[in-house]
């Protein structure tokens, strides 16, 4: 009984220590940017990672069915945070494989650990990368 209750501590125990982990790496593990969306009249905060490609800036919805990617198609008009300034963009996720593979190497390149961690719990196919258009004046 002993021995039972021991690996469902360490079970328990790498769980959270797994759990913790990610959260280090998608919060510390690179430059990361704070995404402004709307749903209703409420604003809603996401922190995110950001790569730079073909003059413009993608942050990359790692499921199809994220709470943040559904506000942008409901909403495309978006503010993000980036190096201490406030930017408006017009938020376009691009479903293309192509696109989606070229973002996934751009993340892996600019976040090498922390991407393989987070790697862990999404398919990479179900991504879906989001270009940050500047809003028309």
């Amino acid at each position: 009984m002993r021995i039972l209750l021991r690996l469902v501590v360490l079970v328990v125990v790498l769980a959270i220590g797994f759990v913790a982990a990610v959260f280090i790496a998608s919060e510390y593990g690179g430059e990361v940017v704070v995404l402004r969306t709307h749903e209703g009249a409420a604003e809603k905060v996401t922190h995110l990672w950001v790569v730079d490609d073909a003059g413009f800036a993608w942050l990359r919805a790692g499921e199809p069915g994220s709470g943040w990617l559904k506000r942008i198609d409901a909403n495309p008009d978006v503010t993000v945070e980036r190096g201490g300034q406030s930017y408006h963009f017009k938020a376009v996720p691009v479903r293309e494989p192509a696109v989606r593979d070229r973002i996934h190497a751009l993340m892996r390149d600019k976040y090498p650990l922390a991407d393989r961690l987070i790697s862990v719990l999404r398919d990479p196919n179900g991504s879906v990368p989001v270009r940050l258009q500047p809003a028309p004046g």
